[in-house]
This record gives C-alpha cells, sequence and structure tokens, in this order.
C-alpha cells in the first residue's frame, strides 16, 4: 500500500502555508508535478521552493507533462471527465512506476484541494481501479478566494446573508436567486460584462499572494473597462493568468 497527501500549499504566497502543510511536505518521498509547459513554470517554481524549504533532501519529483483538455467540445462536464480520465492514466502509471510499496507520494494543490481543482478526483479514480494500491490523505489550504477577501480587507458574507461561489461560465448564463454576493473563479471570458448596468461593486484579484499580485476594486460600471485591460495586460507578459473576484450587489435589502 502506497500514501498519497493531497497538500493544499495556498494561493501563492509562501508565507500562507500551514504547519499541516509543512509537514506533510516534509513525510513524502516523492512529489509528482503537472507540468503545464513552459509559459506556466512559475507554477513549478513555487512548488520547487517549497520543497527545497520543507522537504526530505532525499526526495524525488517527478513530472508528468499534463495533457491537453479540448476546449472546444460541445459538452463541457465531458471534456472535463475526459481530461481528467487522461490524467488519471499518466499519474496512475507514474505512481507504479516511481513509488515502492509503502512509499509516500504527494501532490502539491495550488490554493485548497477541495476548490476547482481536479487533483482529488484524480486521485480517488486511481484508488477505486484498484490497480494501484493507495491510500490518500487532505491536507487543506488558503484558497484564492480566502486570500481575495484579506487583500481587498472585506469579509466574503454580509451579516445574515448568503454568498455563493461559481465559475465564469455560470455566471455568463445569468445571476443566481436570491444571492447578492458572487465570488466567481475560473472566468477566461470576463463574464462579468455582462452586468454593468447593475449595481454591483466588484473586487478583483489575479495572481494572488505572489509577487505579480493585482487588484482592482470599485463600481463594477466604472471599473469592469479597467479589469480587462489590467488582466490581458498580465496574460500578455506572463503568458497565463489566474484570478478571482468578488461580486457584491450595492445597498441589497437585508434578509434577501
Amino acid at each position: 500500500m502506497r500514501t498519497i497527501h493531497i497538500i493544499g500549499i495556498g494561493a501563492g504566497d509562501p508565507g500562507q502555508l500551514t504547519l499541516a502543510a509543512a509537514e506533510a511536505i516534509g513525510q513524502t518521498d516523492v512529489f509528482f508535478l503537472l507540468d503545464k509547459g513552459a509559459e506556466k513554470h512559475d507554477l513549478i517554481a513555487l512548488r520547487q521552493q517549497l520543497m527545497a524549504r520543507f522537504a526530505r533532501p532525499d526526495h524525488r519529483v517527478v513530472a508528468v507533462a499534463d495533457p491537453d483538455r479540448d476546449r472546444t467540445a460541445a459538452g463541457y462536464v465531458r471534456a472535463v471527465d475526459d481530461w481528467r480520465r487522461e490524467r488519471a492514466d499518466l499519474l496512475e502509471a507514474a505512481i507504479a512506476e516511481q513509488l515502492p510499496d509503502g512509499g509516500t507520494g504527494g501532490f502539491l494543490v495550488w490554493g485548497d484541494p477541495a476548490l476547482y481543482d481536479s487533483t482529488l478526483a484524480v486521485v480517488e479514480e486511481i484508488q477505486a481501479r484498484g490497480r494501484v494500491g493507495i491510500s490518500h490523505t487532505v491536507i487543506p489550504g488558503i484558497s484564492s478566494v480566502a486570500t481575495l477577501a484579506a487583500r481587498h480587507r472585506i469579509p466574503l458574507n454580509r451579516v445574515g446573508r448568503p454568498f455563493l461561489v461559481t465559475t465564469g461560465r455560470r455566471l455568463a448564463a445569468g445571476l443566481p436567486d436570491e444571492v447578492d454576493d458572487i465570488v466567481v473563479m475560473l472566468d477566461a471570458h470576463c463574464a462579468f460584462i455582462h452586468y454593468v448596468d447593475e449595481d454591483f461593486d466588484i473586487y478583483w484579484g489575479a495572481y494572488l499572494g505572489t509577487d505579480d499580485e493585482l487588484l482592482v476594486a470599485g463600481p463594477l460600471r466604472e471599473v469592469a473597462d479597467q479589469i480587462v485591460r489590467v488582466r490581458q495586460e498580465g496574460r500578455d507578459r506572463k503568458g497565463w493568468i489566474m484570478d478571482t473576484y468578488l461580486l457584491r450587489r450595492r445597498d441589497a435589502p437585508a434578509g434577501r
């Protein structure tokens, strides 16, 4: 039996690594990294810093090329399922070949493993197949959502009101009912621009917790164009971008 640690490492600030995560890194023999290409080397570099600081001197790193997801497929859920299955195939083979029985492997997951990340689902699929005997643990991390709120010095919820965490794809399909505080992740197309005529404030952040962090906040109708421009400039400069934002309806009635 092999043990797999799925370790949340936070949104990018090494200072936000939890003590539990540091301990799990120190217990790991082999780290498995999904290589997303040269453009996203920064994502590997942070993991390498954490391993250099907290991992055992004799640890090993196994890099696996991340398969491309079909972003033109008509069925989004089916495309994601196929992509996860490809990941599972590659990682199952890597674990079988590179991690001996009784060994401990680890995945260093950006943010929190429970929030819009596929690593947990992939490991559970490998476990369910039964071809490689593994057990797994999950160590939570500080998410980009928590970091966004901290950087803007705001609460995510207002008194007696819920907030929703959703995706840009879902937001583009329409505003949710009875929720006035909407946290949006995975928004490649700036879905907030559809709602500039609504009475929202927006709190936006990209590369949260890193040296490249970008923050914009204000009434949506006034700052939407600025966010689109700043976001594109960041993407052009680095070749990739990860951003998160909160839409907050202004002066929403209490208990709505």
